[in-house]
């Protein structure tokens, strides 16, 4: 079942990388989720992937772009989860300029993403199970808003729409 705005946050284990070697990501640090959102007001958009197209060329990018905005109308975090490794979401983070602004965080065995009930199968494309595109609202561990994408569209998950919501 799908993630309705009301339900509590489901809590399962994320990982992040903020801390780079001479030629990449340093090991990640795993927390878990409604531990981390407790107490605030956190914006989280999952993608398909990283390197992927849109996520790439509009998806982060809009979110980084509009983070004073977004943190302006009380929102305290903007998380990125996507069903790739830690150390992969820190380097595609790193190159779009997004590492300190915008939390990217690993989800590599699609645990979060199931419990929220936003997988996807792509392995007839060669991608295997990813998320769907989407956006949330979770206020203290609380979903408020709940934005999910129809197939190959970017329409409602976007940083403007998630700024008109709030």
């Amino acid at each position: 079942m799908t993630i309705q705005v009301g339900d509590t946050f489901p809590d399962a284990t994320l990982r992040e990388t903020v801390q780079f070697g001479e030629s990449c990501p340093l090991a990640p640090e795993s927390f878990s989720a409604r531990e981390a959102l407790a107490g605030k007001k956190v914006v989280i958009f999952g993608l398909p992937g990283a390197y992927t197209p849109t996520c790439s060329a509009q998806h982060v990018p809009g979110y980084v772009a509009n983070l004073d905005a977004l943190k302006a109308k009380g929102v305290d975090e903007v998380w990125c989860v996507a069903v790739n490794d830690a150390f992969v979401m820190a380097a595609w983070g790193q190159s779009l300029g997004a590492i300190g602004k915008v939390r990217m965080l690993g989800d590599g065995s699609a645990e979060l993403t199931k419990k929220l009930g936003l997988d996807q199968d792509l392995t007839g494309g060669g991608m295997g199970v990813r998320s769907q595109r989407y956006s949330l609202l979770v206020d203290d561990g609380v979903v408020k808003k709940v934005n999910v994408e129809q197939p190959r569209k970017f329409e409602v998950s976007n940083a403007e729409t998630m700024l008109a919501q709030l």
